[in-house]
């Protein structure tokens, strides 16, 4: 299906959900900050789930850093850049703006604004910033590649892109736990940042006046896709024609 200039990054319907769903992160991340706000010491629910993961997986480190490795820089930063090309060789430049920004914005909220204001232990643990930029990256890849109204995938292989997310997050949120770099509820901390973060972004360039400022250049984007197809079919042509 070929993009529009001013196509929504999601249907109707689902921005009302997405909404719905910014509402609840934001809630969990605001209730739970207050709760641990410059909390020295493990609360009741951390140390019961926490003991049973360092007691499980403690002794693999080097499995716990492999299981955390989605969540680091290289390789989250390289499908965000993955993404970013698709989706302008597409002419998606909301999906392009979306797929540069997810995982920066959820990394300053994380890092920059809820860390300092809620203080939790010495070294600021709340929320995880691991689990934060994992789930950036999930719901960013789940909008682009699997949602209506413009998804990237077929609709068999659909399933398969929150599925794997969605595991390659456990792993992450487990992983910290077990290298006690997070508690548990720093990680469910992170995952409503992360998941808010995608839903807030997806919403606002879903508002009419920036769909509207990013039409011209999203027209700009499309001429120039289809002038590089129509090129190379006349390239391609010219060549079987001289083969012949």
């Amino acid at each position: 299906m070929r993009p529009e200039p001013a196509y929504p990054l999601l249907a109707g319907p689902l921005r009302r959900r997405a909404g719905v769903l910014l509402g609840c992160c934001a809630v969990i991340v605001v209730v739970l900050g207050l709760l641990f706000a410059h909390q020295t010491g493990i609360d009741g629910l951390d140390r019961a789930v926490d003991s049973r993961v360092i007691r499980s997986l403690g002794g693999h480190r080097s499995l716990l850093l492999w299981l955390a490795s989605p969540a680091e820089l290289g390789p989250a930063g390289l499908t965000s850049l993955i993404m970013v090309a698709i989706c302008l060789m597409t002419g998606r430049l909301k999906g392009a703006i979306l797929a540069a920004t997810a995982i920066p914005v959820a990394s300053a909220l994380c890092d920059s604004v809820i860390k300092p204001l809620v203080h939790r232990s010495i070294d600021q643990d709340f929320p995880s910033g691991h689990v934060a930029s994992v789930l950036a990256l999930a719901a960013m890849l789940t909008v682009l590649l699997v949602l209506p109204p413009q998804p990237l995938i077929e609709r068999r292989a659909r399933l398969l892109v929150p599925v794997a997310a969605g595991v390659i997050a456990c792993g992450v949120a487990i992983a910290v736990i077990g290298l006690r770099w997070h508690f548990f509820t720093d990680t469910i901390g992170g995952a409503a940042l992360g998941a808010g973060t995608v839903c807030a972004l997806v919403l606002m360039l879903d508002l009419r006046p920036v769909s509207r400022w990013l039409e011209a250049p999203t027209r700009w984007l499309l001429a120039r896709r289809s002038a590089s197809v129509g090129a190379g079919r006349r390239s391609a042509t010219g060549f079987g024609e001289g083969a012949v």
